[in-house]
């Protein structure tokens, strides 16, 4: 019976440990595997980060909200190869006390590849490369989705099974975009942790920044309080996912700004589905 017990714990945490970390972070997806996810997002904001990091209400009692909807996909070219798109639908809105501008469509584009590099015992390392490509909308509209510029990032990563301490895993992330026209270049950096609590559920934590590196103009006339030129964020993003079968399933997701300078300071409420094979 003993046997029995440790037997089935450990095929649990075996099972759990693979598919929380399954396409996560530094993992790519198999060849002709993929990960689709739908989201519907709703980010609000009615404070804003100062220059020196400090937090306060946004000017003239002014607000921002942006409703999106997202679908993020990755694909395996081959089992070292994954290409990855996100595509997002925007409807914006940033009003103060005297005026309120508008905006919605399809915001940037994401296209890239990751690349996987080290697979051992130790973990996994990999590089990613991502090209952000603007939407259909203009940097001279009233309320722009974007910053109506191209950019280029480049990322390593790294991921490691937590098995047998917990049936999970961890993530680290660390890479620099590189923004073309007026905005800052930027570093960014992730550290994220995944666990199973069960058979069906699972969370997962991240922390996500962003660090100026202070090359853009300093002005930033735009309306868009979330599109400035030269700033730092960083965000905790904390979801609670439920694996409705193998090869789907639903999340929850709340996403706070923790700290940041020269842009707003909001929260994300996510509501998404996932789909994937094998």
């Amino acid at each position: 019976m003993k046997n029995l017990l440790k037997r089935s714990l450990l095929a649990f945490l075996l099972v759990g440990a693979t598919a929380t970390a399954s396409f996560a972070g530094a993992w790519t997806a198999p060849k002709n595997g993929y990960y689709e996810k739908i989201s519907y997002n709703y980010y609000y904001a009615h404070q804003t980060f100062s220059p020196g990091g400090g937090r306060h209400e946004t000017a003239n009692d002014g607000s921002f909200t942006d409703n999106n909807i997202t679908n993020y996909l990755e694909f395996g070219l081959t089992d070292n190869l994954t290409a990855i798109n996100s595509l997002t639908y925007k409807w914006l809105e940033n009003e103060d006390n005297s005026t309120v501008a508008k905006g919605h469509g399809l915001g940037d584009v994401d296209l890239g590849l990751r690349y996987k590099l080290h697979d051992s015992d130790l973990g996994i390392v990999s590089s990613q490369l991502i090209v952000k490509i603007p939407g259909t909308y203009s940097k001279n509209d009233p309320l722009p989705l974007g910053n109506d510029q191209v950019d280029v990032e480049l990322k390593f990563l790294y991921g490691r099974s937590l098995y047998p301490f917990i049936p999970g895993y961890g993530n680290v992330e660390v890479g620099y975009r590189w923004r073309d026209q007026d905005p800052s270049d930027e570093i960014r950096y992730l550290v994220e942790l995944g666990v199973d609590l069960s058979k069906s559920f699972y969370t997962r934590a991240k922390l996500d920044g962003t660090t100026s590196v202070d090359n853009g103009k300093k002005f930033d006339g735009s309306g868009n309080p979330t599109a400035t030129n030269n700033f730092d964020l960083g965000k905790l993003d904390l979801t609670v996912g439920y694996k409705a079968a193998p090869n789907w399933g639903i999340e929850v997701s709340y996403v706070p700004a923790l700290y940041g300078q020269n842009t707003a300071a909001g929260a994300t409420y996510s509501v998404a589905a996932y789909f994937k094979a094998p």
